[in-house]
């Protein structure tokens, strides 16, 4: 239990995000082979396999900004030197949280009115489209995250965990 709560403590959004995929993975093969082998769909198999995937790609971009591996031209920030790059990021990661924050307050009203259920479950879209709100929390708190990090190596010359960098 305590292994499981490292690992999924580490990357939450990567280890729900894998286990949706499972879920579309496993419901699409289903729904392919009824449909070639046996003649017959199961009505609410893509419903399913949707909302799933829209966990998945909302997860997956949080826990892609979180690492930092969403793509990026890097041509002109590599000739920056080291301070320069860190203010770049530091205005760029201010820029995200502002955007996600503001994206966050209109994913929230969306969802929070949102009446449409789907036509085969008959299941609210809340369900799904809360992914959304999830998504941009974990964004908005990761570019805060990465905006005090970037304090504390420009004016504190202080890493991540609090010792002293160059």
């Amino acid at each position: 239990m305590k292994h499981f709560r490292k690992l999924v403590g580490k990357d939450y959004a990567l280890f729900f995000g894998s286990i949706f995929l499972s879920i579309t993975t496993l419901i699409v093969m289903m729904n392919v082979f009824t449909r070639y082998f046996l003649n017959f769909t199961f009505h609410w198999a893509e419903e399913i396999a949707v909302g799933a995937f829209v966990w998945v790609i909302f997860l997956g971009f949080a826990s892609a900004f979180k690492t930092n591996a969403l793509i990026g031209v890097e041509v002109l920030v590599k000739l920056l030197p080291p301070k320069g790059r860190y203010i770049l990021e530091m205005v760029t990661h201010t820029i995200t949280a502002i955007l996600s924050a503001i994206m966050l307050y209109f994913s929230y009203r969306y969802v929070s009115s949102s009446t449409k259920i789907t036509a085969a479950l008959e299941v609210s879209y809340k369900y799904i489209y809360v992914a959304i709100i999830i998504a941009f929390t974990l964004i908005t708190f990761y570019a805060i995250r990465f905006i005090v990090q970037h304090i504390q190596k420009l004016f504190f010359k202080k890493d991540v965990n609090g010792r002293e960098t160059d």
